[in-house]
Parts: structure tokens; sequence; C-alpha cells
């Protein structure tokens, strides 16, 4: 007897509709609220334009020791007066970093929302930032970094973004820092890049009920002190694509896997492609049923799992593809990888495998958008971005009406195999030959 099993097909998308959108300016800055109606759980966060990008080169890890020291105490009260304060409301401060933005945020009942922005205002606005603190702090986070980069992957994620973007630009650095940059920061340097950015006004985002809750009121309390208005927005950046392949070895003697990482530079976030490049990004290596995941792992056996996307930010963006192989199949991997979005890029995608990347990616909206820090994360990837308020109410029917032409066409596009950086760590004396024989591009070698 033989048990087959029959792939189920795609279900229909939940419909969705995002909540209404409130825009407001006060006590010079700016409220963007979503009205939960209902609703007894409301969350605030502070967007500040002040993300991994605005950190001088060769200081990069600023945000992240920052993020950490406002954990520190503040200007009124210090580290356990502050810490029973917002455990006295049933909350806590949760941090986030990326390349376009810093961001603080709470959650609480929506009753208590007002003092808990007080208290967010606070840690923000005045936080203590003793030297030794800072030190402690920074030293935290080094050490965590060295053992982070003990591990296959940052090394060679360094390496890609270097290649692609130019490590003599932020940009082209790890958005979190390196375990060296970040232990060579000294405590002036988080206080200047404090006073530079976190004392200007920023965008208070809100979700909740707002029948319930004073927008101006929680404005006041967000923006007390501040000055200096928004920084102009800078535009995408011009990243050129590589002529040609190459690979780059990052040695790693002794691995019994190889991690690959390939990629060469995309779009940014806002441009008119996003929702196609999304969707072919899907197909090729964004879901479980990928074609990457099916050839590499399904039918070569070579991986647990490989994935493949679209990633983008304000300025710029990257299409990379990761995985980690046994080192045996290092270079029939690689091949097949970039055989595939070779393919890709060529014939396009089928009307059935877009039929179930559509469903999967509008379906995750009605799962994903359900609570006031979900929707409080949407809304700021309005303010980033500068998207319409009427953007996510869209996002739906946009993903459902792409169709194969369009899709496609945004695969031919921008997906460039001729231009990848191939990023291989593993142990180089046993896979250099091998890759040298693919004759996918010219090795570069990177030592310990």
């Amino acid at each position: 007897m033989s048990l087959i099993a029959d792939r189920p097909g795609p279900g229909l998308a939940r419909p969705y509709r995002f909540p209404q959108v409130v825009r407001r300016d006060t006590a010079g800055g700016r409220v963007v609220a979503a009205h939960l109606p209902g609703q007894n759980l409301a969350v605030a966060l502070l967007l500040l334009d002040a993300g991994a990008g605005r950190e001088p080169v060769g200081r990069e890890g600023l945000g992240a020791v920052l993020a950490k020291a406002l954990e520190e105490g503040t200007a009124q009260r210090d580290a356990t007066a502050y810490a029973l304060a917002i455990e006295a409301l049933g909350t806590e401060l949760v941090t986030g970093l990326d390349w376009d933005s810093f961001q603080v945020s709470v959650q609480v009942p929506v009753e208590r929302l007002g003092a808990a922005v007080e208290l967010l205002a606070e840690a923000v606005r005045t936080p203590k930032l003793d030297p030794d603190d800072l030190r402690r702090v920074r030293d935290d986070e080094a050490t965590a970094l060295r053992m982070d980069w003990a591990n296959p992957g940052p090394r060679a994620e360094a390496a890609l973004r270097a290649d692609l973007f130019g490590a003599q630009n932020r940009w082209g650095r790890p958005m979190y820092g390196d375990p060296d940059s970040v232990a060579a920061l000294d405590p002036e340097d988080v206080t200047v890049f404090h006073s530079e950015w976190f004392l200007r006004p920023g965008t208070l985002v809100v979700a909740g009920d707002l029948d319930r809750l004073d927008l101006d009121a929680l404005g006041a309390a967000a923006f007390a002190g501040t000055g200096g208005g928004p920084t102009p927005v800078e535009g995408p950046i011009d990243v050129p694509l590589r002529a040609g392949r190459r690979i780059i070895l990052v040695d790693r003697p002794g691995s019994v896997q190889s991690t690959l990482r390939l990629g060469h530079a995309a779009p940014h976030r806002a441009h008119p492609d996003h929702v196609p490049m999304a969707l072919a990004g899907t197909v090729l290596g964004g879901a479980f049923t990928s074609r990457l995941n099916h050839l590499i792992r399904e039918v070569r056996g070579y991986t647990y799992g490989i994935r493949g996307d679209f990633a983008s930010s304000r300025r710029f963006g990257r299409f990379a593809v990761s995985s980690g192989v046994q080192t045996a199949v290092t270079a029939p991997a690689l091949v097949e990888a970039v055989g595939e979005i070779t393919r890709t890029r060529a014939g396009g995608v089928t009307e059935d495998e877009l039929a179930v990347a559509r469903s999967w990616r509008a379906g995750q909206l009605s799962v994903e958008l359900q609570s006031p820090r979900a929707i409080a994360s949407a809304l700021t990837t309005l303010v980033v971005h500068d998207l319409p308020d009427d953007y996510h109410a869209r996002l739906r029917e946009s993903l459902l009406a792409a169709d194969v032409a369009e899709v496609s066409a945004a695969a031919a596009t921008h997906l460039h195999p001729e231009s990848l950086t191939l990023v291989v760590e593993g142990d180089a004396a046993l896979i250099r030959d091998e890759l040298a024989a693919t004759g996918l591009g010219e090795i570069v070698d990177v030592r310990p």
C-alpha cells in the first residue's frame, strides 16, 4: 500500500478592513492614529527619524546601545524608580530600530495611556545617560554581538551588504554594528547622538478607541520640551548593479556546512512595483511552497530550508537568498539557486503559483493586522514611507488583482541573476576548488 497526499489548494482570503486613520498636528509634532472602536487595549508608539542610517560611519551600533540605555533611569528617577513606575501601569517600554527609524512604544488599557505616554516621553527625552551605565551597556552589547558573530551567518551578511552597498557607506555596514564598532563607542558618542535626534518631536502613532482618548493631550505629553522640527527626507540611493557575478568566500575552517547569502540591490519601499515584486519574490523564495524551497529542499535534499525575497527600506532595497547546506553540496546548491533565479526572470510565474502567492499574502493581512500593536506598526509604514492613508485598505485588493503578466514583468525587471553577489561562508579548503569549477564568477577570499 502507498499513501498519496495531494497538496491542498489555496483557500479564499478573508475580507479585511483597515481602521480609519486620523492625522493631527499638535504641540509641535504630529499624531497619526487608527480608530479601534470598543478595543480596551491601546498602543502609543513614538516614531523618531533616528534609524541606523543616521549613525556616522565608524560609529555603528549607537542606536542599539541607546535603546538599552533608556532602561537605565531618567533625569527624574533612577532605574529602579522608573521600572517601578512603568510596571505599576502594567506595561514596559518596547524599543525597535531599523534603517529608517527608532521606535519606542507602550501598550496599556485605554484609561492608562496618558500616564504611559508621559513615562515613555520621560525615558526618551530625558534619559539619565550616566557614563558608567553607558560603558556597561556598551560592553554588554559588544559581548552579545561577539557571541552572535561566532555563529554562521553574521559575517556572511556583513560581507554581502558591504559588497552591495560599499563598506564606506553606513548602509553598507551591519544595521546593529559589529563587535568592534560597538566596543569602540564612548559615552560621548551616545549622548551626542541622543541630543541630535531624540529631542526632535517625531510622530506619535496611536492605535486604540479614539472615542476614549484625547489625541491632543497625548501629543502634548509626547512632544513636551522638544524642538528643531522634522529633518529633510533624503531621496532613494542610486545603487549600481554589479557588472557580472562574483563569489565571496568567507573562510570558516572546520565548518560542516556552508552558509549561503546571495543578493543584489533592489528598489526602495515606496517603488510603484512593490506589490508585484513582493508576489514575484513569494513565488521564487518567500514561502515554504516556493520554487527555491521545492528544488533545493524537496527535490535535491540539500537543505532544511532556503528563502529568497525582496526587502526594502526608505532609501534602498535588496533581493537576497539565504540558506545553509552541507559542505559537500555547496557548489551544486549554489548552481541550482542561481539557475532557479535565472529561470524565474526569463519565464515569469504561472497562474497556479501566483494564485497561491496572492491568497497567502492577502490572507496574511487578515491574520496579522488584528492587534493594536500590529495596527500601530502598520501606521509607521505609512509615516516612514509617505504612503496614503488608504494604503493598507487597498493593499489586499492590490495583491488579489495582480495578474501573471504584471508579476512576471516585475520578475524580469527586478531580478538580476547576472549581477548577483554570492557569499559562501564555509571551509574554504574543502569548497574553493568546486566553487571555482562552477564558473559562476570570480572568487574573492575573506579570511577570519
